[in-house]
C-alpha cells in the first residue's frame, strides 16, 4: 500500500509557474515509477509526465502539451516527486494527480498502469 499526498497547487496568472510536490509513504518509493496526470472539468484524466525509478536511470516521459514547459523530477531520499510547471496557460487549469506504478518504462504514459493515486491538487491559470 502507498499513500500519496500532493501539494503546491494554486491560482496563477498565465505565464506563471508552480512547483507541485507529491510525498509518498508506505512501500519503497524508489523502486516505483511515478507520474502526474490531470483532469480538467468535463474532460477525461490525461497523462502529463512520468519518471522511472533510479534502476531505470530515472527516464522521463512527457505528454506533448507538457514538453518544454513542465519538468518532472524525484528525490528518493524524501520519497517525493515534483512537477515544475512553467509558462502556464489557461488550458492547463485542472486538478493534478500524482500516481505511482509498478511499471518502469514507457508504460508510464498509460494512466491505467498506475496502482496508487493521490487526492489531487487544483491548478487554476487565469488569463
Amino acid at each position: 500500500q502507498v499513500q500519496l499526498v500532493e501539494s503546491g497547487g494554486g491560482l496563477v496568472q498565465a505565464g506563471g509557474s508552480l512547483r507541485l510536490s507529491c510525498t509518498a509513504s508506505g512501500r519503497t518509493f524508489r523502486s516505483l515509477g511515478a507520474g502526474w496526470c490531470r483532469q480538467a472539468p468535463g474532460k477525461e484524466r490525461e497523462f502529463v509526465a512520468a519518471i522511472s525509478p533510479i534502476s531505470w536511470n530515472t527516464r522521463t516521459y512527457y505528454a506533448d502539451s507538457a514538453k518544454g514547459r513542465f519538468t518532472i523530477s524525484r528525490d528518493n531520499a524524501k520519497n517525493t516527486v515534483y512537477l515544475q510547471v512553467n509558462s502556464l496557460k489557461p488550458e492547463d487549469t485542472a486538478v493534478y494527480y500524482c500516481a505511482v506504478s509498478e511499471y518502469s518504462d514507457s508504460s508510464l504514459r498509460d494512466i491505467v498502469k498506475y496502482n496508487y493515486w493521490g487526492q489531487g491538487t487544483q491548478v487554476t491559470v487565469s488569463s
